[in-house]
């Protein structure tokens, strides 16, 4: 079998599983091949035909939007060093004294007799070693980086049932994007049956955190899920479930421009696309 004909072979058996798959009502687990762009335009066609009327259908959005998310924060752009840096350090070398002799070299004078006061050196140059350092871990990381998108591809399979609130906690993940903005505000309030919810909102990232702090998980068959209510009064936007392993993990959520308040309901395992009981929180997002 040449190399065309079993590619073309391999590529009908995927397309064949992912039929069946749909048949036998296991779209969630297709998620993050979707979210990873692992299929063609029919496969993705069938899938989009089978989410038009199918019940998974937010529940498989959700993972597909938190798939594309963790891969986002896990190949973010490192910051460069400023612009102006370079040009700094070039006058300060012009005012510094001549190099010592190079290690392993003997010197041509004698030492002096009083030792030379030293001065700490400045900050800048400081600066220059740490971009060094930075810019040698980048280039040693290059094919590093390379290899690790498979890895990371593989990452985001395993997570499975992800829900909002499970984010990679680094300094530029979008959780930490908003608790470090500076025009953050916050604000606490208690959930019944013990615990807080605090919202973080910045209006520059137009987004809001969801932290919840000692409460107790939903009822079996059950999952908190959150909503925001919209300021032109139509029906809540359903942002995510919270459960069990989630729930103490922060969620992001955007769009706060266009959000008056946050609700948290209880519903069904996977959500529901409108809330079917009353909200056990309502928090106004505006000052």
């Amino acid at each position: 079998m040449s190399e065309n004909t079993s590619g073309g072979f391999i590529r009908r058996m995927f397309a064949n599983d992912i039929a069946t798959d749909l048949a036998e009502g296991r779209v969630l687990e297709l998620a993050e091949i979707y979210a990873l762009d692992a299929i063609n335009d029919d496969e993705r066609d069938m899938i989009d035909s089978y989410l038009r009327d199918a019940p998974e259908s937010r529940e498989f959005h959700e993972r597909v939007r938190a798939a594309r998310e963790t891969l986002a924060v896990s190949f973010a752009p490192e910051e460069e060093p400023p612009a102006a840096l370079f040009d700094t350090i070039m006058q300060r070398i012009s005012h510094e004294a001549p190099a010592e002799p190079f290690a392993g070299t003997a010197a041509t004078e004698p030492a002096a007799t009083e030792p030379a006061a030293t001065e700490p050196a400045p900050p800048v140059l400081d600066e220059l070693a740490a971009a060094r350092a930075k810019r040698g871990e980048r280039s040693g990381a290059g094919g590093a980086r390379r290899w690790i998108v498979g890895a990371a591809a593989a990452a985001v399979i395993a997570l499975g049932g992800i829900g909002v609130g499970a984010y990679v906690s680094t300094q530029n993940d979008p959780v930490n994007q908003v608790l470090q903005a500076q025009d953050v505000q916050q604000k606490s309030a208690p959930v019944p049956g013990g615990g807080t919810a605090t919202i973080s909102a910045s209006s520059a990232k137009d987004s809001f955190v969801v932290l919840m702090d000692g409460v107790a998980p939903a009822p079996e068959g059950k999952v908190y899920q959150l909503w925001t209510l919209p300021k032109d009064g139509s029906a809540p936007v359903p942002q995510g479930t919270m459960d069990a392993q989630t729930l103490s993990k922060p969620a992001v959520v955007k769009g706060l421009s266009s959000a008056s308040s946050v609700a948290i309901t209880v519903e069904p395992t996977g959500g529901s696309s409108a809330p079917t009981t009353d909200p056990v929180l309502v928090v106004a997002l505006s000052a």
